[in-house]
């Protein structure tokens, strides 16, 4: 960045170690595979439990405030005391929360099992993101992408799982999400010696000096420049977390009612509408990997204001489509919107480059668990309204908080 000083120490190695990406990418997939069986479980709560379109909202925030607000809070404590056990730990709540979530009885303990299964995925996401840093090499933008690649695949079932797995099966259903942990911990004793020894041989992040901030970008060893400095990179990352929360606002809309809007405005069944959401989410994946290789080459700023000002105009036109137009629009929005994802994590990462995990909380976490808030609000607006369309249309507008982007300082790449 401009504003920031670039992370990597001379001490660390330069090529990206593959074999460690895919594995934690796929601990990711299976995190959040467990996350995504909350959401595909909405239509067998409606009927099973009788829950309300603001009980769903409130099962969707207790899951993003548990995973995603107390990432911040793990990544502080991880920046300063690094601890590879935690993986295999975080892995084994979320176990915990699978087996609540399939015998829940109540709305009560729903949400209990639910926040398991939160916590769980708050303590994997900070060290998981260090795993990927110490692999990248000189490849962090297709590193993260790859390690969020993962992750958006676990998301992308949601509507496989609700066809196959628990409209057929029920609430019983979610004991299958034990596999997903156990498997999860079993690859997390592969990846975490390789980490323990990467910790022992640099250290942490934290604990290496980044280079100093050059006279160009306000430098020059002042303490008044020091704090001008710190005071753009704080507005950079406040733009930042306003621009992933609009996006999360958004995400929410599509992934947890979107298939009741087609439901009800369009009058297809619920197995149906998962058709749509499906292809939104899978289209999601492939521009998670298509972002992160072309920020390497374009720059982290531009493929941000390219991923959510381009899905804006497809946003707006959704709502109003003939059914057969909703497919190739619904991907076309996943692919562009999603294409920002990964690029935003390593943006943040470059502007606290000595708080990986910070970073990472804050973008991956706090950000998202800010926009569980929006599943609350939309759940509780489609109650009121007695239907969820003036909520999806509404919903459309959210992605124009993305001409913020413009205002966001040049990365280094983008400079160069």
């Amino acid at each position: 960045m401009q504003t920031a000083a670039h992370a990597r120490p001379a001490a660390m190695p330069s090529a990206t170690v593959f074999g460690i990406l895919f594995a934690v990418s796929s601990v990711h997939m299976l995190n959040d595979s467990m996350q995504t069986v909350v959401t595909a479980l909405f239509p067998v709560f409606e009927r099973s439990l009788q829950l309300t379109f603001a009980q769903m909202g409130w099962l969707g925030f207790a899951l993003n405030m548990t995973s995603s607000v107390m990432q911040p809070v793990v990544g502080l404590y991880s920046d300063k005391r690094p601890t590879p056990g935690m993986l295999p730990v975080g892995m084994a709540i979320s176990l915990l929360g699978m087996a609540g979530l399939a015998v829940a009885p109540n709305f009560l303990l729903l949400v209990l099992a639910v926040m398991l299964v939160g916590i769980g995925s708050a303590v994997f996401h900070p060290e998981g993101s260090r795993v990927v840093y110490f692999a990248a090499g000189d490849r962090r933008g297709l590193a993260q992408s790859i390690y969020q690649v993962g992750g958006n695949a676990g998301s992308s079932l949601a509507p496989l799982m609700t066809i196959f797995i628990f409209i057929p099966l029920g609430q019983f259903g979610a004991i299958w999400g034990t596999l997903l942990a156990a498997a999860a911990i079993a690859i997390l004793l592969f990846v975490v010696p390789w980490y323990r020894k990467q910790l022992h041989a640099y250290g942490a992040p934290s604990k290496r000096k980044a280079r100093p901030v050059d006279a160009e970008a306000g430098g020059g060893g002042s303490l008044a420049a020091a704090a001008r400095i710190d005071r753009k990179v704080w507005l950079a990352l406040a733009l930042l977390i306003v621009i992933v929360f609009a996006r999360s606002w958004y995400g929410a809309a599509m992934g947890s009612f979107y298939q009741f809007y087609l439901r009800d405005d369009y009058g297809i069944s619920i197995q149906t509408a998962q058709v749509a959401l499906f292809l939104y989410l899978a289209a999601g994946v492939a521009g998670t990997l298509f972002g992160g290789m072309a920020a390497d080459r374009f720059g982290r700023k531009r493929m941000m204001i390219f991923s959510i000002v381009g899905a804006a105009p497809f946003a707006l036109m959704l709502p109003y489509l003939p059914l057969p137009w909703v497919y190739p629009v619904a991907a076309v929005i996943g692919f562009v919107m999603m294409s920002g994802f990964s690029v935003s994590v390593v943006y943040a990462q470059e502007l606290l480059p000595g708080n990986v995990g910070l970073a990472s909380g804050l973008i991956t976490g706090f950000a998202f668990g800010m926009g569980a808030l929006g599943g609350v609000v939309l759940g509780n607006a489609g109650d009121y309204y007695g239907s969820m369309s003036p909520v999806i249309q509404a919903s459309s507008y959210l992605p124009l908080f993305g001409l913020l982007a413009f205002l966001l300082p040049k990365d280094r790449r983008a400079a160069s």
